[in-house]
Protein backbone atom coordinates (compact mmCIF):
# COMPACT_ATOMS: atom_id res chain seq x y z
CA UNK A 1 0.00 0.00 0.00
CA UNK A 2 2.59 2.23 0.63
CA UNK A 3 5.04 1.95 -2.02
CA UNK A 4 1.52 2.25 -4.41
CA UNK A 5 1.26 5.62 -2.85
CA UNK A 6 4.89 6.68 -3.27
CA UNK A 7 4.50 5.78 -6.82
CA UNK A 8 0.96 7.74 -7.14
CA UNK A 9 2.62 11.15 -5.37
CA UNK A 10 5.52 10.55 -8.08
CA UNK A 11 3.06 10.22 -10.78
CA UNK A 12 1.53 13.88 -9.61
CA UNK A 13 4.93 15.21 -9.15
CA UNK A 14 5.73 14.07 -12.74
CA UNK A 15 2.68 15.98 -14.20
CA UNK A 16 2.97 19.13 -12.33
CA UNK A 17 6.75 19.47 -13.37
CA UNK A 18 5.60 19.12 -17.09
CA UNK A 19 2.53 21.30 -16.47
CA UNK A 20 4.96 23.64 -15.60
CA UNK A 21 7.67 23.33 -18.36
CA UNK A 22 4.77 24.11 -21.08
CA UNK A 23 3.62 27.24 -18.16
CA UNK A 24 7.13 28.40 -18.93
CA UNK A 25 7.73 27.42 -22.13
CA UNK A 26 4.58 29.77 -23.10
CA UNK A 27 5.33 32.70 -20.96
CA UNK A 28 8.91 32.72 -22.44
CA UNK A 29 8.57 32.15 -26.22
CA UNK A 30 4.63 33.78 -26.31
CA UNK A 31 2.26 32.99 -29.08
CA UNK A 32 2.95 34.81 -32.28
CA UNK A 33 2.99 33.44 -35.24
CA UNK A 34 1.65 34.63 -38.90
CA UNK A 35 -1.70 34.80 -39.40
CA UNK A 36 -2.67 34.78 -35.15
CA UNK A 37 -4.63 37.77 -35.66
CA UNK A 38 -6.75 36.25 -38.28
CA UNK A 39 -10.01 35.74 -37.47
CA UNK A 40 -12.67 34.07 -40.19
CA UNK A 41 -15.29 35.92 -40.47
CA UNK A 42 -17.62 33.10 -41.06
CA UNK A 43 -16.13 29.79 -39.64
CA UNK A 44 -18.91 27.38 -41.34
CA UNK A 45 -17.34 29.12 -44.35
CA UNK A 46 -14.30 29.58 -43.72
CA UNK A 47 -12.37 27.78 -46.60
CA UNK A 48 -14.71 29.75 -49.74
CA UNK A 49 -13.56 32.81 -47.02
CA UNK A 50 -10.11 32.34 -48.68
CA UNK A 51 -11.34 32.05 -52.40
CA UNK A 52 -11.09 28.42 -53.49
CA UNK A 53 -9.33 29.37 -56.53
CA UNK A 54 -6.51 30.32 -54.43
CA UNK A 55 -6.55 27.76 -51.57
CA UNK A 56 -4.37 24.51 -52.39
CA UNK A 57 -5.22 21.16 -50.86
CA UNK A 58 -1.92 21.20 -49.42
CA UNK A 59 -1.63 24.66 -47.67
CA UNK A 60 -4.24 24.02 -45.65
CA UNK A 61 -3.96 23.45 -42.03
CA UNK A 62 -6.97 21.04 -41.28
CA UNK A 63 -8.52 21.59 -38.01
CA UNK A 64 -9.71 18.16 -36.72
CA UNK A 65 -11.24 16.42 -33.80
CA UNK A 66 -9.91 13.37 -32.22
CA UNK A 67 -12.56 10.64 -31.33
CA UNK A 68 -15.36 12.81 -32.85
CA UNK A 69 -18.14 10.82 -32.81
CA UNK A 70 -18.24 10.46 -28.88
CA UNK A 71 -20.81 13.57 -27.51
CA UNK A 72 -23.28 10.95 -26.66
CA UNK A 73 -20.89 7.62 -25.61
CA UNK A 74 -22.18 6.11 -22.72
CA UNK A 75 -24.18 6.71 -20.05
CA UNK A 76 -24.10 10.45 -18.45
CA UNK A 77 -22.12 10.81 -15.75
CA UNK A 78 -21.39 7.35 -15.48
CA UNK A 79 -19.37 5.90 -18.36
CA UNK A 80 -19.36 9.00 -20.42
CA UNK A 81 -17.01 10.58 -18.61
CA UNK A 82 -14.31 8.01 -19.12
CA UNK A 83 -15.16 8.01 -23.19
CA UNK A 84 -16.38 11.58 -24.13
CA UNK A 85 -13.39 13.90 -26.20
CA UNK A 86 -15.77 16.00 -27.82
CA UNK A 87 -19.01 17.83 -26.75
CA UNK A 88 -20.39 18.73 -29.96
CA UNK A 89 -22.20 16.88 -32.53
CA UNK A 90 -20.55 16.01 -36.08
CA UNK A 91 -22.92 18.69 -37.05
CA UNK A 92 -21.92 21.60 -34.88
CA UNK A 93 -18.22 20.44 -35.17
CA UNK A 94 -18.29 21.26 -38.93
CA UNK A 95 -20.14 24.41 -37.92
CA UNK A 96 -17.57 25.54 -35.93
CA UNK A 97 -14.58 24.97 -38.52
CA UNK A 98 -13.30 21.21 -37.87
CA UNK A 99 -12.30 19.85 -41.00
CA UNK A 100 -10.98 16.49 -40.28
CA UNK A 101 -13.21 14.10 -38.28
CA UNK A 102 -11.72 10.76 -36.69
CA UNK A 103 -14.70 7.93 -36.32
CA UNK A 104 -14.28 4.53 -35.56
CA UNK A 105 -16.87 2.03 -35.81
CA UNK A 106 -16.98 -1.72 -34.56
CA UNK A 107 -18.42 -4.62 -36.65
CA UNK A 108 -22.55 -3.15 -36.15
CA UNK A 109 -21.73 0.28 -37.78
CA UNK A 110 -21.77 1.79 -34.55
CA UNK A 111 -19.55 4.51 -33.74
CA UNK A 112 -17.63 3.54 -30.63
CA UNK A 113 -14.74 4.32 -28.56
CA UNK A 114 -13.29 1.00 -27.15
CA UNK A 115 -15.63 -1.05 -26.22
CA UNK A 116 -18.57 1.52 -25.62
CA UNK A 117 -20.40 2.12 -28.66
CA UNK A 118 -22.92 5.20 -29.26
CA UNK A 119 -25.18 6.04 -32.45
CA UNK A 120 -24.64 4.25 -36.12
CA UNK A 121 -22.78 5.52 -38.82
CA UNK A 122 -25.52 6.74 -40.18
CA UNK A 123 -26.03 9.81 -37.70
CA UNK A 124 -22.43 11.19 -38.45
CA UNK A 125 -23.65 10.94 -42.30
CA UNK A 126 -26.44 12.41 -42.29
CA UNK A 127 -24.80 15.55 -40.15
CA UNK A 128 -21.98 15.53 -42.91
CA UNK A 129 -24.76 15.51 -45.17
CA UNK A 130 -26.83 18.22 -43.73
CA UNK A 131 -23.22 20.81 -43.50
CA UNK A 132 -22.67 20.29 -47.01
CA UNK A 133 -25.71 20.84 -47.92
CA UNK A 134 -25.73 24.43 -46.34
CA UNK A 135 -21.99 25.42 -47.73
CA UNK A 136 -20.71 25.35 -51.30
CA UNK A 137 -16.95 25.00 -51.01
CA UNK A 138 -15.93 23.37 -47.36
CA UNK A 139 -13.83 20.44 -47.91
CA UNK A 140 -13.97 17.38 -45.15
CA UNK A 141 -11.46 14.80 -44.68
CA UNK A 142 -13.54 12.07 -43.22
CA UNK A 143 -11.57 9.30 -41.27
CA UNK A 144 -13.26 6.05 -40.62
CA UNK A 145 -11.84 3.26 -39.07
CA UNK A 146 -12.76 0.20 -37.70
CA UNK A 147 -11.85 0.40 -34.03
CA UNK A 148 -9.45 -1.73 -32.17
CA UNK A 149 -10.78 -5.28 -30.98
CA UNK A 150 -13.80 -4.82 -33.71
CA UNK A 151 -14.24 -6.69 -36.79
CA UNK A 152 -15.02 -4.27 -39.68
CA UNK A 153 -18.45 -4.14 -40.65
CA UNK A 154 -19.95 -6.65 -43.74
CA UNK A 155 -20.40 -3.81 -46.78
CA UNK A 156 -19.06 -1.06 -45.13
CA UNK A 157 -17.85 0.50 -48.34
CA UNK A 158 -20.27 -0.37 -50.43
CA UNK A 159 -22.45 1.23 -47.15
CA UNK A 160 -20.64 4.80 -47.89
CA UNK A 161 -20.80 4.93 -51.53
CA UNK A 162 -23.88 4.91 -51.95
CA UNK A 163 -24.61 7.49 -48.99
CA UNK A 164 -21.83 9.90 -50.01
CA UNK A 165 -21.15 8.93 -53.92
CA UNK A 166 -22.21 12.25 -55.00
CA UNK A 167 -19.07 14.12 -52.61
CA UNK A 168 -16.96 11.47 -52.42
CA UNK A 169 -12.45 12.88 -54.28
CA UNK A 170 -11.69 9.52 -55.34
CA UNK A 171 -7.99 8.46 -54.00
CA UNK A 172 -5.03 10.37 -56.38
CA UNK A 173 -1.76 11.49 -55.68
CA UNK A 174 -2.63 14.33 -57.72
CA UNK A 175 -5.58 16.14 -55.02
CA UNK A 176 -2.76 17.69 -53.24
CA UNK A 177 -1.42 20.17 -55.80
CA UNK A 178 -4.87 21.42 -56.81
CA UNK A 179 -7.46 24.16 -55.38
CA UNK A 180 -10.01 23.56 -53.85
CA UNK A 181 -12.28 25.02 -56.61
CA UNK A 182 -10.24 22.30 -59.16
CA UNK A 183 -11.50 19.69 -56.82
CA UNK A 184 -15.58 21.16 -56.42
CA UNK A 185 -18.03 20.19 -56.81
CA UNK A 186 -16.58 17.07 -54.66
CA UNK A 187 -16.09 17.64 -50.95
CA UNK A 188 -15.07 14.81 -48.83
CA UNK A 189 -11.83 12.54 -48.80
CA UNK A 190 -13.03 9.79 -46.92
CA UNK A 191 -10.09 7.72 -45.14
CA UNK A 192 -10.87 4.29 -44.67
CA UNK A 193 -8.96 2.17 -42.42
CA UNK A 194 -10.63 -1.75 -42.00
CA UNK A 195 -8.93 -3.71 -39.57
CA UNK A 196 -9.20 -6.93 -42.13
CA UNK A 197 -10.50 -6.16 -45.24
CA UNK A 198 -8.90 -5.07 -48.17
CA UNK A 199 -7.78 -1.35 -48.07
CA UNK A 200 -8.87 0.90 -50.74
CA UNK A 201 -7.04 0.60 -54.29
CA UNK A 202 -5.97 3.77 -56.41
CA UNK A 203 -8.35 5.14 -57.80
CA UNK A 204 -11.05 4.17 -55.59
CA UNK A 205 -13.75 6.83 -53.79
CA UNK A 206 -11.79 6.11 -50.71
CA UNK A 207 -8.56 6.33 -49.63
CA UNK A 208 -6.56 4.13 -47.63
CA UNK A 209 -4.37 4.40 -44.29
CA UNK A 210 -1.19 5.39 -45.61
CA UNK A 211 -2.45 8.70 -47.12
CA UNK A 212 -3.72 9.80 -43.47
CA UNK A 213 0.00 9.65 -41.33
CA UNK A 214 0.65 10.12 -37.26
CA UNK A 215 2.56 9.13 -35.06
CA UNK A 216 0.53 9.04 -31.73
CA UNK A 217 1.97 8.34 -27.81
CA UNK A 218 -0.39 6.77 -25.40
CA UNK A 219 0.81 9.25 -22.51
CA UNK A 220 -0.82 11.61 -20.22
CA UNK A 221 2.11 13.99 -19.67
CA UNK A 222 1.28 17.20 -21.55
CA UNK A 223 5.37 17.96 -22.20
CA UNK A 224 6.50 14.58 -22.97
CA UNK A 225 3.12 14.86 -26.09
CA UNK A 226 4.36 18.24 -27.00
CA UNK A 227 7.66 17.30 -27.75
CA UNK A 228 6.93 13.66 -29.24
CA UNK A 229 4.64 15.99 -31.42
CA UNK A 230 7.08 18.28 -32.82
CA UNK A 231 9.98 15.16 -33.01
CA UNK A 232 7.83 13.28 -35.15
CA UNK A 233 5.89 16.01 -36.92
CA UNK A 234 10.34 17.33 -37.86
CA UNK A 235 10.79 13.97 -39.67
CA UNK A 236 8.11 14.58 -42.77
CA UNK A 237 8.31 16.39 -45.89
CA UNK A 238 7.23 19.67 -46.21
CA UNK A 239 3.95 20.25 -46.95
CA UNK A 240 4.28 20.89 -50.78
CA UNK A 241 6.06 17.86 -51.50
CA UNK A 242 4.10 15.40 -49.22
CA UNK A 243 1.65 12.57 -51.16
CA UNK A 244 -0.02 12.31 -47.72
CA UNK A 245 -1.57 13.87 -44.94
CA UNK A 246 0.17 14.04 -41.78
CA UNK A 247 -1.82 14.56 -38.19
CA UNK A 248 -0.12 16.11 -35.07
CA UNK A 249 -2.87 15.42 -32.33
CA UNK A 250 -2.91 17.86 -28.86
CA UNK A 251 -3.99 15.45 -26.61
CA UNK A 252 -2.95 13.40 -23.70
CA UNK A 253 -4.86 10.30 -22.54
CA UNK A 254 -5.80 8.61 -19.13
CA UNK A 255 -3.27 5.72 -18.05
CA UNK A 256 -4.87 2.77 -15.99
CA UNK A 257 -1.96 3.55 -13.60
CA UNK A 258 -2.92 6.59 -12.47
CA UNK A 259 -6.15 7.58 -10.60
CA UNK A 260 -7.30 10.83 -12.43
CA UNK A 261 -9.27 8.02 -15.14
CA UNK A 262 -11.65 11.12 -17.03
CA UNK A 263 -10.79 12.47 -20.46
CA UNK A 264 -11.39 16.22 -19.65
CA UNK A 265 -8.80 16.77 -16.95
CA UNK A 266 -6.53 15.10 -18.57
CA UNK A 267 -6.64 16.26 -22.06
CA UNK A 268 -7.32 19.90 -20.61
CA UNK A 269 -3.26 19.27 -19.17
CA UNK A 270 -2.55 19.95 -23.00
CA UNK A 271 -5.29 21.77 -24.57
CA UNK A 272 -4.41 25.55 -24.29
CA UNK A 273 -0.98 25.10 -25.64
CA UNK A 274 -2.55 24.90 -29.15
CA UNK A 275 -0.85 28.15 -30.30
CA UNK A 276 2.38 27.37 -28.20
CA UNK A 277 2.64 24.36 -30.90
CA UNK A 278 2.44 26.28 -33.44
CA UNK A 279 4.83 28.74 -32.32
CA UNK A 280 7.02 26.24 -31.50
CA UNK A 281 6.98 24.92 -34.71
CA UNK A 282 8.40 28.31 -36.21
CA UNK A 283 10.89 28.39 -33.99
CA UNK A 284 12.25 24.96 -35.04
CA UNK A 285 11.44 25.72 -38.47
CA UNK A 286 9.17 23.04 -38.97
CA UNK A 287 5.99 24.87 -39.70
CA UNK A 288 5.99 24.36 -43.21
CA UNK A 289 5.28 20.91 -42.53
CA UNK A 290 2.32 21.53 -39.93
CA UNK A 291 -1.15 19.82 -41.98
CA UNK A 292 -3.58 18.40 -39.89
CA UNK A 293 -4.05 19.71 -36.38
CA UNK A 294 -6.83 17.39 -33.94
CA UNK A 295 -7.48 18.27 -29.98
CA UNK A 296 -10.43 17.13 -28.02
CA UNK A 297 -13.33 19.44 -27.13
CA UNK A 298 -12.38 21.72 -30.19
CA UNK A 299 -13.20 25.50 -29.37
CA UNK A 300 -13.48 28.62 -31.68
CA UNK A 301 -9.32 29.55 -30.50
CA UNK A 302 -8.07 26.41 -31.54
CA UNK A 303 -10.20 26.69 -35.71
CA UNK A 304 -9.03 30.28 -35.54
CA UNK A 305 -5.50 29.67 -34.93
CA UNK A 306 -5.35 26.36 -37.68
CA UNK A 307 -7.26 29.21 -40.05
CA UNK A 308 -4.96 32.04 -39.51
CA UNK A 309 -1.74 30.13 -40.10
CA UNK A 310 -3.43 29.00 -43.68
CA UNK A 311 -4.83 32.35 -44.15
CA UNK A 312 -1.38 33.35 -43.95
CA UNK A 313 0.09 30.29 -46.07
CA UNK A 314 -2.52 31.27 -49.25
CA UNK A 315 -1.35 35.04 -48.74
CA UNK A 316 2.35 34.17 -49.08
CA UNK A 317 2.91 35.11 -45.57
CA UNK A 318 3.88 31.58 -44.17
Amino acid sequence: MGAQWSKQMERRKLIADEKKTLQDLNESSGCVFPGCDHRPADRKNWISGLNPEKVHINKIVWPGTHDSGTHKIGIKMVSRPFAQCQSLSIYQQLVLGTRLLDIRVNENQKVCHGILATFAIDVVINDVKKFLSETESEIIILEIRTEFGHNDPPEFEKHLEEQLGEYLIHQDDHVFQKTVAEILPKRIICVWKPQKSDPPKAGSPFWSSGYLKDNWIDTDLPATKFESNLKYLGQQQPVTSRKYFYRVENTVTPQADNPVLCVKPVTKRIHGYARLFITQCFSRNIADKLQVFSTDFIDEDFVDACVGLTWARVEGKA
